[in-house]
């Protein structure tokens, strides 16, 4: 019998525990040998849980105790569960975590640690919850030359986008009804801002790709000054915004990983995905494109992706030679993103509407200009010829210098 420790018991943690119990018999009958849970680590108290026997609140417990020989590692945060991880690993403890930002962060090093243990690191639960994507790419999609990865990775980004799209709320009404639905967390920066977007696609890239993406080569913007009014322009333009994560690989095999908001055709299957639902997609040579849907996050969502990698713990003889990249951290493999070659969504305000549609002619050439309801006199909006980003920071920079003050601006994507 394989014995398990719980790290961890809020949303996920007891999902997990729930889901466990709730199919035990099938999930032993999959893992070919008998499973139970010795414990469960948190500093609270549960005494009317049917697991109080369980709960304990020294780590120490469970890295010295040899019966226990899965972790699931499901309490967030950097820190103390880099620490209690790492630790476990050292034990020969394989680990399995739904922790993004350590996956992220220190991804590389605990690779190495499960190898150097013989043991196993897996991460399904880090990126889109219950959506599988991690397997997927080191196993099903292994005989694919990868050359992109791009997504809807943050539900609750998409909800609030989906919000202004459809119901025509504004950014900050639709942050508070995200709030109120529990999509959205007191302090909502690190969704709204594209941090948890920017760890789920280092951990796309890092594997796709084979080398460590740390979230500090990566260029992150959020959603926070996306407005109606760049809503409204995206509808005429024929699309709608959402928040993208992506990485490709360039042909001088430098990557490029990126989140930002976006304008994205409806022709694109990503731009149908809509609430809290995320997205998928990646490019191969052999399979084209192949997309992967579903909720991107939740209690049991997550907690199916947590207890299958209890399970692939369990079967595992050894440690993963698939699951696994290289440092990236001194290796210069991270292209600029000012180089990316894009066309640009550009919202100006001017006092003389006539010059500035000349001056922009003269500066960008063939350029679609954007209309919408209620436009005022002096905004005009266009999307610019295909470029590199450089180019035209360098070009708008000059109209602005001719009296064109660009209030907004956002990339077109296209895959």
């Amino acid at each position: 019998m394989s014995k398990i420790a719980v790290l961890g018991y809020g949303v996920v943690g007891s999902g997990t525990v729930e889901l466990f119990y709730k199919n035990k018999e099938r999930i032993e009958g999959k893992a070919g040998k008998k499973l139970n849970i010795k414990y469960i680590l948190d500093i609270r108290d549960f005494p009317f849980s049917p697991y109080a026997d369980k709960f304990v609140k020294d780590i120490n417990v469970i890295i010295n105790d040899d019966e226990v020989e899965i972790v699931a590692e499901v309490m967030g945060g950097l820190h103390p569960a880099y620490e209690f991880v790492r630790s476990c690993l050292e034990k020969g403890k394989s680990v399995v975590t739904s922790n993004k930002e350590l996956v992220a962060a220190k991804g590389y090093e605990l690779l190495t640690v499960a190898k150097e243990n013989n043991c196993n690191f897996y991460f399904e639960a880090s990126v889109g919850g219950g959506i599988p994507i991690i397997r997927p790419l080191h196993q099903c999609l292994a005989a694919n030359e990868i050359s992109e990865i791009a997504g809807i990775l943050n539900g609750t980004t998409n909800f609030i986008l989906t919000k202004m799209i459809e119901d025509q709320m504004s950014f900050e009404d639709a942050l508070a009804m995200a709030q109120s639905l529990g999509y959205a967390e007191k302090d909502p920066t690190a969704d709204v801002e594209g941090h948890d977007a920017c760890r789920k696609i280092c951990i796309l890239a890092s594997l796709a790709f084979g080398r460590h993406v740390y979230p500090d080569k990566v260029h992150t913007e959020g959603i926070s000054s996306v407005t109606l009014e760049d809503v409204e322009y995206a509808e005429n333009w024929g699309g709608v915004v959402k928040l993208i994560g992506s990485a490709k690989k360039l042909s001088d095999g430098k990557i490029l990983p990126m989140v930002r908001p976006a304008f994205i055709e409806k022709s694109s299957q990503l731009s149908a995905i809509d609430d809290v639902f995320n997205g998928i997609m990646v490019k191969g040579d052999a399979i084209d494109k192949v997309l992967f849907y579903g909720r991107g996050a939740g209690k049991m969502p997550t907690a199916s992706a947590v207890v299958a990698d209890i399970i692939d713990a369990a079967k595992a003889n050894g440690t993963s030679s698939s699951q696994t990249w290289e440092d990236g951290r001194d290796v210069d493999f991270i292209e600029d993103f000012k180089q990316d070659e894009t066309s640009m969504y550009v919202r100006i305000n001017c006092t003389n509407r006539d010059k500035a549609l000349e001056e922009i002619n003269e500066s960008f050439g063939d350029v679609k200009y954007l209309a919408r309801k209620n436009q005022d006199k002096n905004e005009l909006a266009f999307v610019t010829p295909s470029m590199k980003e450089c180019e035209i920071d360098k070009r708008l920079s000059d109209l602005c210098e001719k009296g064109i003050k660009v209030i907004g601006k956002i990339r077109v994507f296209d895959f």
